[in-house]
């Protein structure tokens, strides 16, 4: 079977970014398992498996256009430390949800200075390009409540 829309496709995988340094994999755990063409990966990896099948191993390189975008200095801010009200020590690298004109943004602060704060809407991956290595371990049906819901049920994938 190969991996079309609406099959679930469970893969081991490796991913770098240009320097080589691994940013995340799969390996000592569960295979990510996804339902393809349901928007669970980014762009830029879904296509390029696309047709494959189980047994399969391939590099995919995916430029930030297709992954999680270019880095928009605009999502930078600086914002008073008043606006975290309740949080005793504020540190660099923590991450909060914001709320904000267009809902709900994660963001992370990247700088305390005084009683000014820096955070950064851009997903932490923004601006780059990424590498994986990817196996295909295998490629099933869909069950009818996984395509409801939208996602994997049971290991590598969502738990209820």
């Amino acid at each position: 079977m190969k991996i079309e829309d609406r099959k679930v496709a469970s893969i081991h995988y490796t991913l770098k970014d240009d320097a080589g340094t691994v940013l995340d994999s799969s390996d000592g755990g569960d295979p990510l398992a996804y339902i393809h063409g349901m928007g669970n990966l980014i762009p830029g990896l879904e296509s390029q498996l696309l047709g494959r099948s189980a047994g399969e191993r391939l590099s995919v390189t995916v430029p930030p256009a297709e992954a999680y975008g270019e880095f928009d200095p605009d999502q930078v801010v600086e914002v008073s430390r008043s606006q975290f009200e309740g949080v005793a020590e504020l540190a660099v690298g923590m991450q909060f949800t914001a709320s904000g004109p267009d809902g709900h943004q994660m963001v992370t602060v990247t700088k305390v200075e005084n009683d000014m704060v820096t955070i950064d809407g851009n997903h932490p991956l923004a601006g780059k390009t990424l590498h994986f290595e990817v196996t295909v371990m295998e490629v099933r049906e869909a069950t009818p409540d996984e395509l409801s819901h939208g996602h994997v049920h049971g290991p590598g994938g969502h738990h209820h």
